[in-house]
């Protein structure tokens, strides 16, 4: 299968957003995205970018996606965080996920990042098997920890 990965464009996003809420519907959440097509645009190119996103296609349609930010480790110091890694449902096996993740990895290296990390579901078998194979270590004594904008809110009220 011939593909391209590319930096995204502010045009990409429409379709990214698909690849976010398929990833929704693959990890039993199909309606948590709260996100819109003017929050990607606004938030990975204004003049700040929130983040960098990646992107694979096949025959002129974006099938694919990788979407990370910089973050800081106390420990280690510059990290890259790969936020999601989505490809669309019919493309998943022909090889577009390993080459975004070796294009994450490739730019994490060329930034000089001390460490690259990212979640996995503990039932998604072949996303951890692929990240093991590639030599990541999949940390199962860690849980992670999320407050939601509710949840926000409330801590704000009770302080």
């Amino acid at each position: 299968m011939n593909f391209t990965i590319r930096k995204a464009i502010k045009a990409d996003m429409t379709r990214v957003l698909e690849l976010i809420n398929q990833l929704a519907v693959f990890e039993k959440e199909p309606d948590a995205v709260e996100v819109t097509i003017e929050d990607l645009e606004n938030d990975g190119f204004g003049n700040k970018p929130a983040f960098e996103c990646l992107v694979a296609e096949v025959d002129g349609k974006v099938q694919g996606t990788a979407i990370m930010f910089h973050r800081y480790s106390t420990w280690k110091g510059r990290i890259l965080h790969l936020e999601d890694l989505v490809v669309s449902e019919d493309m998943r096996g022909s090889g577009i996920g390993t080459a975004l993740l070796d294009e994450v990895v490739k730019f994490g290296h060329s930034l000089g990042v001390r460490r690259i990390n990212w979640e996995v579901l503990d039932w998604n078998t072949p996303a951890i098997n692929l990240y093991e194979k590639k030599g990541a270590n999949v940390l199962r004594d860690w849980n992670v920890v999320h407050l939601s904008e509710q949840g926000i809110k409330d801590y704000i009220a009770n302080l």
